[in-house]
Formats: C-alpha cells, structure tokens, sequence
C-alpha cells in the first residue's frame, strides 16, 4: 500500500497580496503582536500586585473606601503604578479589539468607522483616567467650607 505525500503548506505559489518585501518586514502589525505578548506579562504582575495590596493585604475588601484610594494616591509611587496599569490595559485592550474589528468587518468603511469609535473611547478614558489619577484631592474646599476627612491635614 502506497503512502500518500502531502505537500507542505507554504510550499505553494503565495499570492503577491502576501509577499513580504524588505521594506514591511518591521511593520506594525509585528509591533503590535509583540507590544500584546510583552505587555501581557506586564499586566498580569502589576493586576497581581494590585490585587494583593487592595484585596489580601491589611482587612480586606472591608478596607477599600474613599479613604483607602485617597491613601494609596497621596504616594506618587501608586500614583504611577495606578497610572501605567491604566495605560497599559486600555492600550492592550485597545489593540486586541481592533485586531477583532479587522478580522471580522468585511467593509472598509465599517471597519474605519468602528476603529474611529475604539480609538475615540480609548483617548477620552486615557485622559480622563490621567486626569483623574493626578488631580484627586482627597481633601476638597467646597463654597468656601473645607471637607476634612480623619486623613486630611488639618489647617
């Protein structure tokens, strides 16, 4: 009985659609697939870390409050940790969803029209996120009246 030969699949002829000139081996879409994987493993120690110190350390879930955000964000170190996950996530997020969109919408402008949306959403939680992270006052004079929690300094 004769064995079948099965012929490798990138033995063919590959269409000049796919063809790889010198010029496009460092494209974006290489960048993209790499920014995925390195900021994936990145995500997971920081979500981690995030989750130890807000949920396992100290009394718990019972902990997190106002007062427990207003505490961790009086440290810039949590600050920019708290910002680098925010970038990092929405970032990756971003890129999966618009590998998604390129994967299944079939029109030009429908494609166009949902990556607009995506990156649209993802400016306005970036910056609003940022500004949100560096402006929060824990400690807010209201018409004139400060509102001084147990953990504002008094005047």
């Amino acid at each position: 009985m004769a064995v079948p030969t099965v012929e490798s699949p990138r033995s063919g002829r590959v269409s000049p659609a796919y063809s790889r000139t010198r010029s496009s081996r460092g494209n974006f879409e290489m960048g993209a697939w790499l920014f995925m994987r390195l900021s994936g493993v990145v995500l997971v120690v920081m979500i981690f870390v995030h989750l130890w110190t807000s949920l396992v350390a100290g009394d718990g879930i019972s902990q997190v409050d106002f007062g427990f955000v207003a505490g961790k964000w009086a440290s810039p170190v949590w600050q920019v940790w708290d910002l680098v996950l925010l970038w990092l996530a929405m970032l990756h997020g971003t890129n999966g969803v618009r590998t998604i969109i390129n994967d299944y919408a079939e029109k030009n402008s429908t494609r166009m029209w949902l990556k607009g949306v995506l990156y649209t959403a993802t400016v306005v939680i970036i910056l609003l996120g940022t500004l949100v992270i560096f402006t929060f006052d824990p400690c807010p004079v209201i018409d004139g009246v400060a509102h001084v929690a147990s953990y504002c300094p008094t005047a």
